[in-house]
């Protein structure tokens, strides 16, 4: 959720310099089950305008009606929703509504955090109280333990509260996309949906452009003999789309001294043992485990056709396969979704 919240600090900083006010809203606490989950947040501005959801939109009018008395007196406050008579989620939502101003200098640190891959903290105090007005309010922590808050009339040395919730917000997910054709593209776009941070490398010969990949971070030319990979980690999925057999062996000897979450492969299954085969042969220090995070043919076998729907089923694998969840259909289930 961290794309969220980034793209939620970008719109504030935004509407400030038109001369609009802002107020941060985040589920803090939940009783019993709800559409999402504590730790989602919205942005209301003062013109009426929003971004983001805590729910899937059967909440945010109500929100931003109660919001308005927290734009006048610039005090937060801690509202209740109860969805079990209205929404059939059968819980109680806490919300808190906070005054949100975001200074030059947090902007510029908050986004240097994201580029170094930074894991962010946040706390929020509040209490368990419908339509109570006090000193409640969220502290932001880097990795360095630079703290932000966003209201002054919040003051974590007074507060009095009983609650806080706490959440860490892991680095945006990384997706490396090797390869420059069609289905490439489509692959950055869709996942560039998701808030992912998505980078391309394309042939060295016919390098692209970050224009023609919409949604991507970054996009270089390359081979696989001069290719040097950073931050290669779990939170990270790779996908190689060259269609060619020898560039795709290249790079994965290149890859086999990491160990991402990820690695899908494009090409005919009958290939895959012959790839194995010969990575060993070139990367003869290859281990097991890597061979287990590859994946190739590379998406979920849901009769995908086109670019887009091939995009569609290998990102639904890449989410399968790093929150550990054996695909299936939701109506096998019975009582509660589980994440």
């Amino acid at each position: 959720m961290l794309h969220e919240l980034k793209e939620i600090i970008q719109q504030a900083f935004i509407k400030q310099l038109k001369g609009l006010k802002n107020v941060l809203v985040t589920v803090v606490a939940l009783e019993g089950s709800s559409y999402r989950k504590p730790g989602v947040r919205m942005l209301i501005t003062s013109d009426g305008s929003y971004i983001g959801a805590v729910s899937g939109g059967c909440v945010e009018k109500e929100i931003i009606r109660r919001a308005q008395s927290v734009f006048k007196s610039k005090i937060a406050k801690i509202i209740t929703y109860d969805g079990r008579y209205r929404l059939g989620c059968e819980g109680i939502l806490y919300i808190l509504i906070e005054p949100f101003y975001i200074e030059n200098h947090f902007l510029n640190t908050f986004l240097k955090a994201l580029e170094n891959r930074e894991t962010i903290k946040i706390d929020s105090y509040f209490k368990k109280e419908d339509e109570s007005m006090g000193n409640f309010g969220s502290i932001l922590t880097l990795n360095n333990s630079q703290q932000f808050i966003f209201s002054d009339t919040f003051n974590i040395r007074t507060a009095k509260t009983k609650n806080w919730f706490s959440q860490k917000l892991d680095p945006l997910f990384r997706l490396l996309i090797i390869g420059g054709e069609h289905d490439a593209v489509k692959l950055c776009k869709i996942a560039s949906n998701l808030g992912w941070q998505i980078e391309v490398i394309t042939a060295a010969k016919d390098s692209k452009n970050i224009e023609d990949f919409p949604g991507a971070h970054i996009v270089i030319g390359e081979t696989p003999e001069t290719i040097q990979f950073f931050n290669i980690e779990e939170n990270t999925a790779i996908v190689l789309m060259n269609h060619s057999y020898v560039q795709d062996l290249k790079y994965l000897v290149q890859l086999s001294k990491y160990q991402p979450k990820y690695i899908g492969v494009l090409g005919a299954p009958n290939r895959r043992e012959k790839l194995f085969n010969e990575l060993f042969d070139f990367a003869p220090d290859t281990k097991e485990e890597f061979l287990d995070i590859i994946y190739t043919p590379a998406g979920l076998h849901i009769g995908a056709k086109t670019p887009e729907e091939i995009a569609v089923s290998i990102i639904a694998e890449i989410l399968s396969t790093t929150r550990e969840k054996e695909p299936f259909s939701l109506r096998q289930l019975k009582g509660k979704i589980t994440t």
